[in-house]
């Protein structure tokens, strides 16, 4: 209940902005009454109330290491990231093979590090490339038809923004189904899908978070959702390319 109050007291004074007076007032009188609750449980701890606070503890300790975690990641690979008409332009004369890659990408706008190592270890690209992103509108449903955006980059590279509610099914293949403006139609037998893996390497010369809690994002990291099974790609049409990271 003190905690709730707290949270009401943000978004009384930072989201809807109340008269200061008013807020303060308001919020003083749950503090006063949730704080007297508090004061009055805290002689249970001893007795066992340490329990649920040890449990709490943990999976608090659990979700920002996660949420840390994952965003060193994404701020660490957008550092390495390169823009993609800069890799348009520079891959220009790269050797062509036939039928589609998909790769997926967090951002539309750079290329993901699978194509970057797809290129540096096999001298190819395939003649259409669709860069994938997939996106989670803070809505329950996305419609059919406000799913996919498909933007044309030149030379066979194309941006595709994958529309979903946080109550939809994630599932590209099914998604790019849809795709016919691509320069033929989209044909899963004839593509090749190339999900990025970073399994990280715990580094004291990398201090983004403290060493055991590394170790631990390291953990959860391996034992989390590939992300084949996440957006339901198909095993026989997959290429899995990893990559070492620090944090």
């Amino acid at each position: 209940m003190l905690i709730t109050a707290i949270m009401l007291g943000f978004l009384i004074f930072k989201v809807w902005r109340w008269n200061r007076w008013l807020a303060a007032l308001t919020i003083g009188l749950f503090l006063l009454v949730d704080g007297i609750y508090f004061a009055s449980n805290i002689t249970k701890i001893p007795d066992g109330g340490w329990v649920p606070l040890a449990v709490a503890g943990i999976l608090f300790t659990v979700l920002t290491t996660w949420a840390t975690g994952r965003k060193l990641m994404r701020n660490q690979l957008a550092e390495s990231a390169m823009p993609l008409p800069v890799f348009i332009n520079s891959a220009a004369s790269v050797h062509r093979i036939r039928n589609t890659a998909v790769f997926m990408s967090a951002s539309p706008d750079n290329i993901p590090s699978a194509l970057l190592h797809n290129l540096k270890h096999n001298q190819v690209m395939h003649e259409r490339v669709l860069i994938v992103t997939v996106l989670v509108a803070e809505i329950p449903y996305v419609d059919q038809d406000k799913r996919l955006e498909v933007h044309n980059a030149g030379h066979g590279f194309y941006r595709v923004i994958v529309n979903y509610g946080f109550m939809d099914e994630v599932d590209i293949p099914n998604a790019l189904s849809g795709l016919t403006n691509i320069g033929e139609p989209f044909n899963i037998m004839t593509t090749s899908f190339f999900p990025g893996r970073q399994k990280f390497i715990v580094s004291k010369d990398h201090p983004g978070m403290m060493v055991w809690r590394e170790h631990l994002f390291a953990w959860m990291m391996k034992s989390s959702e590939s992300a084949m099974e996440y957006f339901k790609l198909p095993v026989n049409r997959v290429v899995e390319l990893g990559s070492q990271m620090h944090l």
